[in-house]
């Protein structure tokens, strides 16, 4: 009942606004503005800067006010900044040859800028949220910048180490000798130590420890686009602050900053230094940050917007059957749900697989009805092994059921979690499960507000009330707010969602790794680890995907993730807006667009 009338609350929504709505010149685009394209980003971005950003709606900005390397467009990946790169036939070096170019304030960019950006990128002190993706890159000497490590005295002669609690604070005495415990080099050092280097103000090498097909597909990610010292500088590089001003905010994309208002939008302004500033069609971009899709929708038929990531999750099946606006997409990702693993109950395994076994996943993508396809492992469909197969299809499907075929079983595993941990003395006390109950029902399902996570929540809530008896409680936040309440662990159960870098399945299982930034269950396994760092020094193909699977196999049967549905990707654009593109990995580019016929 409580899903309907979230349902019907929605279309009445839309049709109040649409149908009481009027437009007065401000609201539409003059002929003289067609040049100007009017975009939703959806929530504010907590970042705008390349080297920190961790989130896709930064990502998007950073598509058109970035250019790295190369630029990955529909799956093809073409000349950025580099005119031509070339492989040494060992597969050891790739060496990008630079293209002449300038940032947006007029001044020469050189390979000294990559350089720049990409050891600000490695080094620890910058405490970006994608420091460990250098780990993929098989980069020579990452691994060591990534994990560089100062808890002891190198010089004591009895090894004396720092000893800290279990909220990571300090106890006792600081041993910190400013060297790496293992390599007795400087974080300053163990960086220069990287193999990237330059050989002229535009080449740039690039040495890998084993031959690493997708290494330049994953030189095009915005975390690898490059800086311009300076204007990082000009604010001390704190928390991005220079991406987001103006007159800090130089960048070497088809567009530069040219307004910001926080909570609101911002404003891209044609780069005429862009290298390729004569196909680039647009004068300007104006974003707007509005994370409620009933208002953004609004916005997009009253024309006060041409293009829009997502709608409410009510008007999709009609969108996708009546709007030829309407585009819908597979992507390399997928929707889950965390459990916090250092909660009491998540502790056992069978009360999560419980909870993963008691959600009708068809039923879910049913309701979204824009392509999802049910998920019944993390890694999903469309990445492709040493053999060529489906990395997804030959793993399995790890025994879940996509509709309600689990349902007993998770009756069962529930009774016995119950035992497990002390509530019931057998699968039939039926006190001590109840008892059990309540407890579980002391937690919380947490998400980012929106339409169509809304819309799970309250699906998979009412699955397990159905199934298990529950009455799991829903919260949410706004997009900001979640990420910083996720990434602290100050949660029980929350969304997650997660889309590769690059083309290989260590792009999604590596987030799980202990200590990974977007590790938000704390899922601490040595086993997976181990496979993990095994899959990624492994030089034979066959050993590095055999590592994989083992990995994503051990990462299912401990659960501590539920796999809900592999994404799929919206968007709502204007017939008029033509030449935009996408990457593969979901980036929208809206770089080459032009206006015709508005």
């Amino acid at each position: 009942m409580k899903k309907m009338f979230a349902v019907l609350s929605t279309f009445l929504l839309l049709f109040v606004l649409i149908g009481c709505g009027t437009t007065t010149a401000d609201d539409t685009t003059t002929a003289a503005e067609v040049t100007v394209l009017n975009w939703n980003i959806g929530a504010e971005p907590a970042y705008i800067d390349p080297g920190l950003n961790g989130a896709s709606d930064g990502g998007d900005v950073i598509s058109q006010t970035f250019e790295g390397l190369v630029r990955e467009i529909n799956g093809v990946v073409t000349p950025g900044i580099a005119e031509t790169w070339s492989t040494s036939t060992d597969g050891l070096t790739v060496t990008f040859n630079l293209r002449h170019s300038n940032w947006s304030d007029g001044s020469a960019l050189d390979a000294d800028d990559f350089l720049y950006a990409w050891r600000r990128g490695l080094d620890l002190r910058t405490a970006s949220e994608y420091t460990w993706i250098w780990e993929y890159t098989n980069i020579v000497g990452a691994v060591d910048a990534v994990y560089w490590t100062d808890d002891c005295d190198n010089d004591a002669l009895v090894e004396t180490c720092n000893v800290y609690n279990d909220d990571d604070e300090l106890v006792g005495t600081d041993y910190s000798d400013g060297l790496d415990d293992e390599t007795g080099l400087t974080i300053d050092a163990t960086i220069a130590n990287v193999g990237i280097a330059k050989v002229d103000d535009y080449t740039l090498t690039v040495t890998l420890i084993q031959p690493t097909n997708y290494i330049v597909s994953l030189l095009s990610f915005y975390h690898f686009m490059p800086v311009k010292e300076a204007a990082v500088e000009a604010t001390d590089g704190a928390d991005g602050a220079w991406a987001i001003h103006p007159a800090t905010a130089v960048s070497n994309g088809a567009f530069y900053l040219t307004g910001y208002t926080t909570g609101d939008g911002l404003v891209l302004t044609k780069n005429p230094n862009f290298w390729d500033a004569d196909n680039v069609h647009l004068t300007q971009i104006n974003a707007k940050f509005i994370d409620e899709d009933a208002s953004a929708y609004y916005a997009y038929q009253q024309g006060t917007l041409d293009v829009i990531p997502s709608v409410p999750a009510a008007m999709v099946p009609t969108l996708v059957a009546e709007d030829p606006e309407f585009h819908v997409f597979a992507l390399l990702g997928t929707y889950y749900v965390n459990f916090n693993m250092d909660m009491p109950l998540f502790a056992n395994a069978k009360l999560r697989k419980a909870l993963a076994y008691s959600i009708d996943r068809e039923a879910i993508c049913e309701a979204l009805s824009a392509g999802q396809i049910p998920a019944t492992s993390f890694v999903p469909e469309g990445f492709v092994d040493n053999l060529g197969n489906d990395f997804s299809t030959t793993a399995g499907d790890f025994g879940i059921a996509t509709d309600d075929g689990n349902y007993t079983l998770a009756q069962t595993l529930f009774k016995e979690a119950a035992v497990e941990l002390g509530y019931a003395t057998s699968v039939t006390d039926t006190t001590g499960i109840a008892n059990f109950v309540l407890a579980v029902n002391e937690y919380t399902y947490m998400s980012n507000n929106g339409s169509g996570h809304d819309l799970i929540a309250q699906m998979i809530i009412e699955s397990w009330n159905v199934n298990l008896g529950l009455t799991i409680e829903y919260e949410n936040q706004e997009w900001a707010v979640f990420q910083n309440t996720r990434q602290d662990g100050d949660y029980e159960m929350s969304r997650g969602g997660w889309l590769t870098d690059y083309m290989d399945p260590s792009g999604m299982l590596a987030i799980f790794t202990q200590d990974n930034a977007y590790n938000d269950p704390n899922y601490a396994s040595a086993a997976f680890n181990t496979l993990m760092t095994d899959a990624i020094a492994a030089t034979d193909p066959a050993v590095h995907f055999a590592k994989l699977y083992d990995a994503q196999e051990q990462l299912m049967d401990d659960m501590p993730i539920i796999p809900l549905y592999y994404y799929s990707d919206t968007i709502y654009i204007k017939s008029y807006v033509k030449g935009w593109a996408r990457s593969v990995l979901g980036s929208i580019d809206l770089t080459r667009v032009y206006i015709e016929g508005k």
